[in-house]
């Protein structure tokens, strides 16, 4: 089994990007709660058995290049499969005097928050990884109604790269978590 303890680049840098153009890439593919450990042990898609274990506190990010082999022109390289996501347009509020405005957008916040769906807020759109099947978001939001708001659903891959760095880890990490155990959590407030 290899060990990689260290990421040697990303594709994305322009060095990378022409030395990986020719050469013979092995991906090892992650899902998006796989990339936020700094420790797993998995296959590449060619069957090469990785162990990756990176400092405390870092983790993989799509197009890290794990290993390269000059002579050989061939890489390992890490792609992320980022979950679908469901974008909130806001911008139809503008039309709305400011009390109606309001009104929407804490329905809208009451109706995430009871699913407990993260959410992150850029330019007018909410943004909430789908943890949940298509359906059961349509019929969230389309039981909502809420005016003034309309959503579609996206790749991750078209929504990451709208969104800074910190925002990408709020929507991104661990969005598929295991929903297992689930439950509501009350943390120190005492009703009665």
């Amino acid at each position: 089994m290899e060990v990689i303890e260290k990421v040697l680049g990303n594709r994305a840098d322009a060095a990378w990007a022409a030395r990986l153009g020719d050469a013979s890439v092995d991906w090892l593919e992650l899902s998006q709660w796989d990339a936020q450990k700094n420790r797993l042990r998995k296959e590449t898609a060619g069957g090469r058995s990785m162990a990756v274990a990176l400092e405390r506190g870092e983790s993989l990010r799509d197009g890290d290049v794990l290993e390269w082999d000059e002579a050989a022109r061939s890489a390992v390289v890490c792609r992320i499969r980022l979950c679908p996501v469901m974008a909130v347009d806001l911008t139809g509020l503008a039309a709305f005097g400011v009390d109606r405005a309001v009104a929407s957008a804490v329905r809208l916040g009451h109706a995430l928050g009871n699913q407990h769906w993260p959410a992150v807020v850029k330019d007018g759109v909410v943004y909430v990884p789908m943890t949940a099947d298509e359906k059961v978001m349509s019929a969230v939001m389309d039981t909502h109604d809420i005016a003034g708001v309309t959503y579609a659903f996206l790749s991750g891959e078209s929504v990451y790269d709208l969104l800074s760095g910190e925002e990408a880890r709020l929507l991104f990490g661990g969005a598929e978590a295991p929903i297992a155990g689930h439950g509501h959590h009350h943390h120190g407030h005492h009703h009665g």
